[in-house]
């Protein structure tokens, strides 16, 4: 069979082609001769297209690649300074950007392409302007043995992101079709003079040693054992075919028994429920396996899946496609660009039954938002599953009213789905989600190895003279902004909240904890790795540990930061809201090879975010809010290869020293136990499950004994609202 015996289209567009199956794979089967010119380009792309190259590579085909490096401007203007400058740092640039993980099947394929490299069969050179600028061609060729060639050009670049996310373009010509045949000769033409390094405002060179490096990462088998791997993984996967009709468990992930009891308990449950599992503990894999195991009953389903930021929006992304489903992200800067038609072309198609099945993965915000809930509300009934991950924050008026539409299935995930001090949102989330399928708590997933153990040591800080003169004076307004009701209970009104988040500010702020934490970690940990530092929401009340000129209302996290990375000559990142989904990734990356030694977070890394190998933890702020605290030591617990523990410690802020208590009046113990009590609950908490008691008992015991808690807490607990 000939190029020319395959139907190709004009034009292709990839939100509504699909460009592997339908274009790449049928022609390089026939091919021979694959030519590329691509702006940029990553190992992983190219496995994108390996089923294909097998037959490639069986009609002793020849590859050629041409490609760019990622480079900033500020690399773009290092590079005038010379041809040896230039060299290192193109190759510095490629070696950087070689995938460090993938899954089996990439794996594979990746070792395929290794093995066609050392070959011969695949060469790769690289393309700069000589001039400042960065080359960007977009050019591809394929060829067989009878002289017939495609040629396509366009928006597409040789990576996974343009092939399976964004919206791209390419235009096809076709060497046996008259009016093509000019514009191929040009393109091959102009391909030819780029790769013999003749075009006079590009130079086109070899890198062997990325080559070699190539072949080193990814080489793991022979070159005919590379390629009967692969020719035997696409025999075996018929279920390729299908892959966006249904979900199906992955062979290489294999569900605990706990997992499968919550599933089935939410079988039993018609297909409704929450699973009330510890962070860490598989809530994800849980919640897809669910899916895969109502794929069998439901033939025609619609999968919805609900997470409250953009970065988990992508994690759930890639659990989805290894579970055999390729989704459409739904959030503002989605790298599906056109995810607002997608999402309307598909739920037409389900809606007339068209289509048996969609998925879509997608932010709370973009979930809530009119144009998404007038056209779910089309398919709601019609085997629609509604997956929402943290649904703790559907409790919230805002994102409650979400909740009236009858979806056929729902699924609730959460480590904490009882809402702090808010009953009714608790209520409203279990009313709409059903019972409990499984509650697995930190305890449970500690004692069965399922969470790794911890070492707890609360650091003690005080509040200064200042601190606790404005703690105090916010107390006394504070107490002036309780409502109380007929039935006997209180409440604090909008002021009183707002003043209780402002108090809340000033114990997170304390200037001691910087002070305590620069001494511990120079003293233990400078030198060390896979550390995390929380820090609060909040500025700092001191920056007199600053060389420079301290600046006022600095916040707390960019002074610990200043503190660890000038002070002591660490190396650490900030973790916040404020990162890019890209950037976030680098700075996992960069921390998981210990390039970073510690990443600096406030909120951002409380829900889902995935960093096992994060063992010593610094909690500079906690609210009284159990959830985050909750959440933010379960985030130090997960599994991973060689961590025998965790560390956590703890930093707990009193009023004042504990010597000084018994000199106090009634009335000013008083106004301490509302703070003093917030922080032995916590204490408690986190000392229950660790291996270590000695240091959190004996704070206990003298904060206890100072403040002759016992003789007070029953009585100033009914009438103290803000000790809640």
């Amino acid at each position: 069979m000939a190029l020319s015996d395959i139907e190709v289209k004009t034009q292709y567009k990839s939100l509504y082609d699909d460009l592997v199956r339908s274009f790449y794979v049928p022609l390089l089967r026939e091919g021979c001769i694959y030519r590329r010119a691509v702006g940029f380009f990553s190992s992983t792309a190219l496995s994108l297209i390996v089923p294909g190259l097998v037959d490639f590579v069986k009609n002793n085909g020849k590859i050629e690649i041409i490609a760019s490096p990622r480079l900033s401007e500020e690399d773009i203007k290092s590079m005038s300074e010379g041809y040896r400058k230039r060299k290192e740092l193109v190759e510095e640039k490629l070696l950087a950007c070689l995938e460090e993980k993938f899954d089996e099947l990439s794996k594979n394929r990746l070792n395929l392409l290794a093995n066609l490299i050392a070959h011969g069969v695949l060469d790769i050179k690289i393309a700069t302007l000589k001039t400042p600028g960065i080359y960007h061609e977009k050019l591809g060729i394929i060829a067989d043995d009878n002289g017939n060639t495609v040629v396509f050009t366009g928006s597409l670049n040789e990576t996974k992101t343009a092939i399976s996310y964004n919206y791209e373009t390419i235009d096809v010509f076709c060497s046996w079709k008259p009016s093509d045949a000019v514009r191929v000769n040009e393109k091959i033409n102009g391909f030819e003079t780029m790769w013999n390094n003749e075009d006079p405002k590009l130079e086109t060179v070899a890198f062997p040693k990325v080559n070699k490096a190539i072949i080193e990462k990814y080489k793991n088998t022979s070159y005919d054992e590379a390629i009967a791997i692969v020719e035997r993984e696409q025999k075996v996967s018929h279920l390729s075919k299908d892959i966006q009709n249904k979900f199906v468990i992955p062979n290489d992930v294999q569900l605990f028994d706990y997992q499968k009891e919550a599933i089935l308990s939410w079988k039993d449950n018609r297909f409704s429920g929450i699973f009330d599992m510890a962070t860490g503990t598989g809530k994800t894999y849980t919640a897809l396996g669910a899916a895969a195991y109502l794929s069998r009953f439901v033939e025609h389903l619609a999968v919805i899946i609900v997470c409250p930021f953009q970065h988990l929006v992508n994690q759930w992304s890639v659990d989805v496609e290894k579970f055999g489903v390729k989704p459409i992200i739904a959030y503002s800067e989605s790298p599906q660009k056109d995810y607002k038609n997608r999402i309307k072309e598909d739920i037409f198609a389900y809606e007339m039954q068209v289509k048996k099945f969609i998925c879509v993965v997608i932010t709370n915000a973009t979930f809530q938002s009119q144009f998404f809930q007038n056209k779910i509300s089309k398919i709601a009934q019609m085997n629609c599953l509604l997956i929402v991950d943290e649904a703790h924050n559907f409790g919230a008026q805002y994102l409650k009213q979400t909740l009236s539409l009858k979806y056929t299935f729902r699924l609730a995930l959460s480590a904490t789905i009882e809402r702090f001090n808010d009953p009714t949102g608790t209520e409203d989330i279990i009313s709409f989600f059903g019972k409990k399928c499984i509650e697995y708590d930190l305890e449970r997933a500690i004692k069965e190895d399922k969470l790794t153990s911890y070492y707890y040591y609360p650091v003690v800080v005080y509040l200064n003279s200042e601190e606790l003169g404005k703690y105090k004076a916010l107390s006394e307004k504070i107490s002036r902004c309780i409502i109380h009701h007929r039935d006997g209970t209180s409440s604090l009104n909008d002021e009183g909240k707002k003043l209780l988040l402002k108090r809340a500010r000033i114990v997170a702020g304390a200037s001691e904890k910087a002070e305590k934490l620069l001494e511990l970690v120079d003293r233990s940990y400078k030198e060390c790795n896979d550390m995390l530092v929380y820090c609060g929401a909040t500025t700092t009340n001191d920056t007199s540990l600053l060389d420079d000129e301290p600046e006022d209302d600095l916040r707390q996290i960019d002074y610990i930061s200043r503190l660890l990375n000038f002070k002591l000559g660490m190396r650490t990142a900030q973790f916040t809201a404020k990162e890019t989904s890209e950037e976030r990734d680098d700075i996992i990356r960069d921390f998981e090879q210990q390039r970073l030694q510690a990443l600096v977070a406030i909120k951002c890394l409380d829900e889902g975010v995935n960093i096992p190998q994060i063992s010593t933890a610094f909690i500079l702020a906690s609210t009284t809010n159990p959830k985050e605290y909750i959440q933010r030591r379960g985030r130090v617990l997960r599994k991973a290869p060689g961590k025998r523990y965790a560390t956590i410690y703890d930093f707990v802020t009193l009023p004042r020293p504990l010597d000084i208590v018994p000199m106090l009046g009634r009335e000013e113990v008083s106004s301490d136990l509302s703070l003093v009590k917030k922080e032995l609950n916590r204490i408690n908490e986190f000392k229950r499950l660790a291996i270590n008691d000695y240091d959190g008992d004996r704070l206990m015991s003298e904060i206890i004994d100072a403040y002759e808690l016992y003789d007070y807490v029953a009585e100033l607990e009914d009438r103290d609202i803000w000790m809640e």
